[in-house]
């Protein structure tokens, strides 16, 4: 048996838009507060003020999960419009892969900047809440590059793959009342392939998402079931990708 999502007070990183937005709109819709985290600021107001007359509730705050206290701050703003924070949902990402002979050494150290110093970011920001709370619950997106790798996607493969081990690590010290939940997708239709810096790189994913590329609404789908579970059921990993990606 599943439980609503009614009052849970849930904040989203890389919220903006892709999948983070998908998740926004759909927990509003299902009853849950949403907190949005993103660096522009415009399209937070903008997605905010839909979900309100949608007759959702929502916050936002400006988040560049690069930096600790921008974190800090999300989860500030939840706990200081709604008086609590239950979930965290670590979904910023960037992606400019390339072949590691081509040196895009700032590439690199953009890719583990975001994909894995912001979830640990997330993680010290809401851990201490979820602990003095005696609840809470981390929800970090990963990808299905974190379990087999390719050409061009070393580093981004290698960040993914960070996360879901961080995730693992966090589950097991997180005790009986914490839950932790790693989503791996494959390609969702989104925006990541802006993140490209590679042309030739960059058509192609762009392409690929073209033909089989799923929607974000599949993810925001698999974050809802996790966080709709009952307290003593922690959905731990979740791998979900087109019918048709290899």
């Amino acid at each position: 048996m599943t439980q609503s999502l009614e009052g849970k007070v849930v904040a989203i990183t890389g919220a903006s838009s892709g999948m983070g937005e998908a998740a926004a709109r759909m927990l509003a819709k299902r009853g849950a507060k949403v907190v949005l985290g993103a660096r522009r600021v415009d399209q937070l107001q903008a997605l905010a003020d839909c979900i309100a007359a949608d007759g959702g509730q929502a916050a936002f705050a400006a988040t560049d999960v690069t930096r600790r206290e921008d974190l800090a701050r999300l989860v500030q703003t939840a706990c200081g419009r709604f008086g609590t924070l239950d979930v965290l949902v670590s979904n910023a990402g960037v992606a400019p892969i390339s072949l590691l002979d081509e040196l895009r050494v700032d590439d690199w150290e953009a890719m583990i900047d975001v994909n894995v110093k912001g979830v640990l970011h997330g993680i010290a920001a809401a851990l201490p809440v979820f602990r003095a709370q005696g609840s809470g619950h981390f929800i970090n997106i990963a990808s299905t590059a974190g379990l087999a790798t390719q050409p061009t996607m070393s580093v981004y493969a290698a960040t993914k793959a960070a996360v879901r081990v961080l995730s693992e690590g966090l589950r097991q010290e997180a005790g009986d009342k914490l839950r932790v939940t790693l989503i791996s997708p494959g390609f969702v239709r989104t925006n990541l392939a802006g993140s490209m810096t590679d042309p030739g790189v960059r058509a192609r994913i762009a392409d690929t998402m073209d033909r089989i590329a799923i929607s974000p609404d599949a993810i925001a789908e698999a974050i809802a079931y996790a966080i709709a579970q009952p307290a003593d059921v922690d959905v731990n990993e979740i791998v979900i990708r087109p019918t048709a990606q290899a």
